[in-house]
């Protein structure tokens, strides 16, 4: 059992505050010394960080909540602005839950994020990491997290032979984590800054590949260095194999403007607009061009082959096929989009794949 391998836990508090002193990096969530955390910057950064790197995020957030600097204000602002704000960032579902979320806490909470795990759990989109980092980083709630910086460091200090991301280990981990931030006797003030030392430690010391194991602070406390093992470390599932997508988008031209459409709001890029896009293995110019005509009610010419280009997302390696066409006649059906100049497109919403479409056909004039 993991639990009967538990390290010196009160010398790593000590070892880790210690060094997460010295070492924080300076990132705009957090706050200046002395003040306390904004549990709004705290919420809006926990979503932008998830599954993105900590460098990309520092500029998005500061234009975020330059944009909206409090709940209230985000919780009044259009979806689709806030879709526009998110775009790059990937992950489009994660704006949608936040301004859903900002709207749950304005209407529910009086404008105030809750401090209790329970409360946060009930807002859309917060699983068990993010209302532990909530309630502990802006509130000092002696509540666990477990990301997969923190995941990688306890699985190291443990020795753990066995997946990580299995649902067992990750129960056990669970556990590991709540003894390190609250164990018995120890002061709840402290919690926020130990979850976030666990953090920063995986992403700068305890690293994914060749650990700076000389320079961690807890190393004397480490049984995957003292075997040996801590870069082979953690043991993860084989993952499931990547699905190989195409999808094939159309630029339909009327003169100098472009169809736009808005994607469902379920799916991949919910809610986000695009080219007219159709998923799938059509048949060459042939099908694409008899796709669109029975989906929008417009006749066009045959399509001609812009490009191809790749995009990953984590389960699916698409192939995107981009043609062009214009319009000859026909009406286009009620709700099919909205006709747009490409240099009159800042206010629509689009994913990454979008944008290189967008780019690739102004390219080619």
């Amino acid at each position: 059992m993991i639990r009967d391998r538990l390290p010196a836990i009160p010398s790593i508090r000590r070892n880790l505050l210690g060094w997460y002193r010295r070492h924080a990096r300076a990132l705009p969530w957090r706050p200046t010394r002395g003040t306390r955390p904004d549990p709004y910057h705290v919420i809006v950064s926990e979503a932008m960080l998830q599954q993105t790197q900590v460098a990309t995020v520092v500029d998005y957030f500061r234009r975020f909540v330059a944009r909206w600097p409090d709940v209230r204000a985000l919780a009044s602002a259009d979806e689709g602005e806030v879709l526009r704000q998110w775009q790059g960032l990937g992950y489009y579902r994660r704006a949608r839950h936040l301004h859903a979320a900002a709207v749950r806490i304005v209407t529910e909470h009086d404008g105030r994020v809750p401090d209790d795990v329970d409360e946060l759990l009930r807002l859309p989109g917060v699983g068990r990491y993010t209302a532990g980092a909530v309630a502990s980083i802006a509130y000092d709630r002696p509540r666990p997290i477990l990301d997969g910086n923190v995941a990688r460091v306890l699985a190291r200090w443990l020795d753990l032979d066995q997946p990580i991301d299995a649902r067992e280990t990750q129960s056990q981990l669970w556990s590991v984590a709540e003894q390190i931030v609250a164990p018995q006797g120890a002061r709840s003030r402290s919690a926020g800054t130990i979850n976030q030392a666990l953090m920063e430690l995986g992403a700068l010391v305890c690293t994914p590949r060749q650990p700076h194991c000389l320079a961690c602070p807890v190393r004397a406390h480490c049984e995957g260095y003292a075997q040996g093992r801590a870069e082979r470390l953690p043991v993860k599932r084989r993952r499931p194999a990547v699905k190989q997508v195409r999808h094939h988008v159309l630029a339909v031209a009327r003169r100098d403007r472009f169809l736009f459409e808005k994607r469902p709001e379920d799916g991949l890029w919910s809610s986000m607009w695009q080219l007219p896009t159709l998923g799938g293995a059509a048949r060459g110019a042939a099908g694409v061009r008899r796709w669109f005509e029975q989906h929008s009610g417009l006749v066009i010419e045959a399509p001609r082959r812009v490009a191809t280009y790749a995009h990953r997302t984590t389960h699916r390696d698409i192939e995107f096929c981009l043609w062009s066409a214009p319009a000859t006649a026909g009406r286009l059906r009620p709700g099919r989009g909205v006709w747009r100049r490409l240099d009159r497109i800042d206010d629509l919403p689009l994913s990454n794949p979008q944008r290189r479409a967008i780019d690739l056909v102004s390219d080619g004039g």
